[in-house]
C-alpha cells in the first residue's frame, strides 16, 4: 500500500510533457554502483523505446546523496537503500520516495576457502582470515555488513566488537582504492587476496561466477539475514523526461531487466494478469 501511494505521489508530480523538449537534454540518472549493469540495461532499453538520451553516473549511494545535497545536477536518484533519498525529500531537494526493487546481502568466500551457511559466523570470527565490507555510511552495502554483526551479538556475545574491528573497509567510502572498469568489485577483491570473505549483494552472484568462477556464494544463515530496499526518486527541478524515466524503471519492462539481473522487484504483475 506504501508503495502504491508512494508511486500515485511521483504520478502526480509529472509536469506535462513538452513534445519540443523531449530530444534537447540527456536525462540524468545518477544510481548505486549495484545498479550498474541493470540500469545500465535499463537506460539502454529506455533510450530506444522513448529515443531520449540518458546519461548515468554510478557511485556509492551515500557519496551520491551527499553531492546531490550540494547540488550536484541530477534528476533520478535510485539509492540502495531508502534512508538516502528520503533524506533529500526531506530537505526538500527531491520528490516521494519508492521503493523499486529489493536485495539481499550475502558472503563470497575466496577460492579454496571451505565455508557453509552453519560455519559463516565462525569463519567470518577467526582472526587469521581477512573479513572484507564496504564503508558504512558512504555504501550502504556496508551499513548492511554492520547489521549482519549486530544480529550475530545475539548468536554468540562479543561478536559485534569483534566483527566491527576486524571489518577491512575496502569500498564504497571517499577515498577507496578503484576498482577496475571491467571487473565486479567484490570477485576483484577476493581474487587478489585483498579479502578471504566478502559481505556484499547477492546480486553480485552472476558477475562473480562469469570473471571468477573459484569464488563461492554462501547464504546467510537465517538469523543473520538482511535485505535491503532500494528506494528511487525525482529530483525537484528535473525535466519531464526524468519522470518518464522514473516511470520506464518501474513500468513491467523495467522491472523484468531487473529482475534478469537478481534483484527481488514489487512492481512486476503477476502472470496472467
Amino acid at each position: 500500500m506504501m508503495r502504491k501511494l508512494a508511486l500515485i505521489a511521483l504520478v502526480s508530480l509529472w509536469p506535462a510533457l513538452a513534445p519540443a523538449q523531449q530530444a534537447e537534454k540527456p536525462v540524468l540518472l545518477h544510481a548505486a554502483g549495484s545498479l550498474k549493469n541493470a540500469l545500465t540495461e535499463v537506460a539502454k532499453a529506455f533510450e530506444a523505446s522513448a529515443r531520449i538520451p540518458v546519461t548515468t553516473s554510478f557511485r556509492p549511494s551515500g557519496l551520491l546523496r551527499e553531492a546531490l545535497a550540494k547540488g550536484e545536477p541530477a534528476e533520478v536518484f535510485a539509492s540502495a537503500n531508502m534512508d538516502h533519498p528520503l533524506m533529500l525529500a526531506k530537505d526538500g531537494k527531491a520528490g516521494p520516495v519508492v521503493l523499486f526493487v529489493r536485495n539481499e546481502t550475502c558472503a563470497f568466500a575466496r577460492p579454496g576457502l571451505d565455508v557453509t551457511s552453519n560455519t559463516l559466523l565462525t569463519q567470518m570470527l577467526d582472526p587469521k582470515l581477512k573479513l572484507g565490507t564496504s564503508t558504512p555510511k558512504a555504501d550502504p552495502s556496508g551499513d548492511y555488513a554492520w547489521q549482519i554483526f549486530a544480529k550475530a551479538e545475539a548468536l554468540k556475545p562479543g561478536a559485534k566488537a569483534a566483527l566491527e574491528a576486524k571489518a577491512l573497509q575496502l569500498v564504497g567510502g571517499p577515498n577507496s582504492a578503484p576498482t577496475p572498469p571491467d571487473r565486479n568489485g567484490t570477485g576483484h577483491l577476493l581474487a587478489t587476496g585483498a579479502a578471504d570473505l566478502f559481505l556484499g549483494y547477492c546480486t553480485n552472484a552472476d558477475p562473480i561466477a562469469r570473471e571468477q568462477p573459484g569464488i563461492r556464494m554462501v547464504r546467510l544463515p537465517e538469523k543473520l539475514l538482511v535485505g535491503a530496499d532500494y528506494g528511487l526518486t525525482v529530483m525537484n527541478g528535473a525535466s519531464p523526461n526524468a519522470y518518464r524515466l522514473a516511470m520506464f524503471i518501474l513500468s513491467p519492462e523495467g522491472q523484468r531487466i531487473l529482475a534478469r539481473h537478481g534483484f527481488v522487484v514489487p512492481g512486476l504483475p503477476r502472470e496472467g494478469n
